[in-house]
């Protein structure tokens, strides 16, 4: 797996420039993100948008387990119709899905099946850069969202990226979002340094319990402190030469947990700030050997955060009006190779979770038999998924942000 610092990544990935850096992507806090609370449009949708970097397997995420070319292309990585969480007679989810799963059962949770693009390309940057700029044919300087955000004013507080670096599909032509760093999120936002000193600090006359509750206090910051201690210094010795600390490989992703990025969306989201647009991101899908356990691990991880997250938007009326997209740069082949792991492919699957959304499975699935040299022949463009977020959550016509193209998905949104 080769080995890549993020600002390498971004380069490779030929969108992030000039432009990007513009738009003074690391200028902001989450502050100045919260400052707008209030000012959002209290009709508005918001999307948040979820990357797995590295191909996740989309076979052995909605698992088609009653097609026999499915057992036969994976005999040692099938899983059977007991293990799978049901969807439908044929096809089920992964079994580390349960959150995900039940939200399918409440209608919120759409599968639209067999998403990529002509001509795909099997390498991570090459399909990265095309997912990002939705433009498969010469992929330009833009993103997507970037362009939607020239459009829409081009405040970068509009469409904001909780990853280590700005992600290239909100890079646009007159500016980009706003990249936040996540280690703003604290436990205790209200209590100072001083103050928190205080709660472990003994006091004449307390209690022998008051006493031992102070001390194992102390203990604990004392235990804190050595732990960001050791963070910082690993920080700094995995620094490469260009000055990237946060290191990456071409699975990408970002480094704090799926779960505190969306605890900041969530936050940002309950406070009624202007973003429409969240981006976030999890890696590690490059699955080549020892896949189904290393999966199960990375889609419990996706299904613990997206989970706790929607039923967090469920309680308040701005919650109700999220919509969360998953997708990743592409699938795996349907043969699995011979280190129980699977390599490069096509089409895979994009979820959409939300209120909005009206669940079920969409698209037709990919045929496991009629295939182009060994991988899934795509069934829906990409572009009807942008285009329908674009429409029915950003309200915007995609035409200007995709060249005209008139695709949608139907009965999603």
């Amino acid at each position: 797996m080769d080995v890549l610092t993020r600002r390498r990544f971004l380069v490779a990935s030929g969108v992030v420039g000039a432009t990007a850096l513009a738009g003074g992507a690391a200028a902001y806090r989450l502050r100045d993100v919260l400052a707008t609370a209030g000012d959002g449009d209290p009709r508005a949708r918001t999307l948040v948008l979820v990357t797995l970097y590295g191909g996740n397997d989309g076979l052995h995420t909605v698992v088609p387990h009653a097609d026999p070319a499915y057992r036969d292309a994976r005999p040692d990585l099938a899983y059977s119709a007991e293990e799978v969480l049901r969807l439908d007679d044929g096809v089920g989810l992964n079994p580390a899905l349960p959150g995900l799963h039940r939200a399918y059962g409440e209608g919120r949770l759409a599968v639209v099946r067999g998403v990529g693009y002509p001509k795909p390309d099997r390498s991570h940057f090459r399909s990265m850069d095309i997912w990002h700029t939705a433009q498969p044919d010469r992929p330009g300087t833009t993103g997507w969202l970037g362009r939607w955000l020239d459009g829409a004013g081009g405040d970068p507080r509009l469409a904001v990226s909780f990853e280590p670096a700005l992600p290239p599909l909100l890079a646009g032509e007159r500016g980009a979002g706003a990249s936040v760093p996540v280690t703003e999120r604290e436990t205790t936002p209200r209590l100072g340094a001083e103050a928190l000193a205080a709660l472990g600090a003994a006091a004449p006359g307390e209690s022998p319990a008051r006493a031992r509750a102070a001390a194992c206090f102390a203990d604990l910051r004392a235990v804190d402190g050595m732990v960001r201690q050791v963070r910082a210094a690993d920080d700094g010795e995995g620094a490469e030469d260009d000055g990237e600390s946060a290191p990456a490989t071409a699975t990408g992703g970002a480094r704090a947990s799926l779960d505190a990025q969306l605890d900041l969306v969530a936050r940002c989201v309950e406070a009624g700030v202007v973003t429409r647009v969240f981006s976030v991101s999890l890696g590690g899908f490059d699955t080549h050997a020892d896949e189904k356990q290393l999966q199960q691990v990375l889609l419990g991880q996706l299904d613990a955060a997206l989970s706790r997250f929607a039923d967090r938007m469920g309680r308040t009326d701005a919650g109700r009006r999220v919509v969360v997209a998953v997708y990743s740069e592409f699938g795996r082949r349907v043969r699995a190779n011979a280190s129980d792991g699977t390599d490069h492919g096509t089409a895979s699957n994009v979820l959409l979770l939300g209120a909005p959304v009206d669940g079920g499975l969409h698209g037709e699935p990919p045929s496991l038999t009629d295939l182009d040299d060994g991988d899934l022949k795509f069934t829906t463009d990409f572009r009807d998924v942008y285009a329908t977020l674009l429409e029915r959550v950003l309200d915007t016509d995609p035409g200007a942000v995709l060249a005209g193209w008139r695709g949608r998905l139907t009965g999603v949104l």
